[in-house]
């Protein structure tokens, strides 16, 4: 497909599900974010991302192999992994059915040792085409639960090329920078919390990143009522250019994204001047 000027985008507050030892659950929530992307495609989005552990978010103590009531190291044998691959086998063929990108995250099960807690990108073929895995991890993650990633992960949709950033990755803006120097448009922030509130720094930061990178940030979050925060997307001067109701209650957003010419222009700036005062 050509390079296009403009590109729709569909930004979703999903519910949020912990439990992939129930295979109920794991059902309904592909069942919820299948509906979404139906929403998205009828809307004229080219891509839809979702939040952190969109498929679910395993709770800490669900998880434990030490029982509920102490935490301890994650039994992934107890997860329900054939029916999390039947949801994202679906989400697949759904997406290359309606010709729509979609930036899903979920747990990725390794032949051995622990998973990672990742994003997947669907292309508008119905294909896997990238996976990018949380390199920062909270405490708990790393001692518990996952094993870290390693590199920064782009794609390419429509001349427009977007960076992923996962969980606490949006605390570290050196990671914005390094998608900045990869010359990312944009980068897609999936993020989530067992807590009841959300850390309610995390917007701030995201909108941080996109004024002090000329870049796009998309902020996925999860529906909660009581967190305070709101799925949408940053434009490059760090304001807000679509958000869901404040309501926490699960929705979409639209957005139309452009190329910024400040862009390009702010970030031969930078690399002109970090090669200064690192010389």
């Amino acid at each position: 497909m050509p390079e296009q000027s403009t590109l729709r985008f569909a930004v979703v507050q999903s519910t949020m599900r912990h439990d992939p030892t129930n295979a109920d659950e794991l059902r309904a929530g592909g069942a919820e974010l299948r509906d979404f992307i139906r929403q998205a495609a009828a809307a004229g989005a080219r891509l839809v991302h979702f939040t952190e552990g969109a498929l679910c978010f395993p709770s800490k103590r669900v998880m434990s192999s030490l029982g509920p009531d102490e935490v301890g190291p994650s039994d992934w044998t107890k997860a329900e992994w054939a029916v999390l691959q039947s949801e994202l086998d679906q989400l697949t063929v759904l997406a290359g059915e309606l010709g729509i990108w979609v930036v899903v995250p979920s747990i990725h099960q390794q032949p051995e040792g622990r998973p990672y807690n990742s994003m997947y990108v669907v292309s508008d073929q119905g294909k896997v085409v990238a996976r990018y895995d949380e390199r920062t991890l909270s405490t708990t993650k790393v001692t518990w639960m996952y094993a870290a990633g390693k590199q920064p992960v782009t794609f390419d949709v429509d001349g427009f090329r977007f960076g992923l950033a996962l969980g606490l990755d949006v605390l570290f803006p050196e990671l914005f920078v390094e998608y900045d120097q990869l010359g990312a448009d944009g980068v897609l922030v999936s993020y989530a919390t067992h807590r009841v509130s959300h850390h309610e720094h995390v917007a701030v930061q995201a909108r941080g990143c996109a004024v002090n990178n000329t870049s796009w940030i998309s902020f996925a979050v999860p529906a909660n009522p009581e967190s305070g925060l709101a799925a949408g997307v940053v434009d490059p001067r760090g304001e807000w250019a679509t958000q869901v109701p404040a309501d926490g209650l699960p929705a979409l957003a639209i957005a139309d994204l452009h190329h910024v010419e400040a862009t390009q222009v702010g970030r031969d700036f930078r690399r002109r001047t970090r090669e200064r005062i690192s010389s």
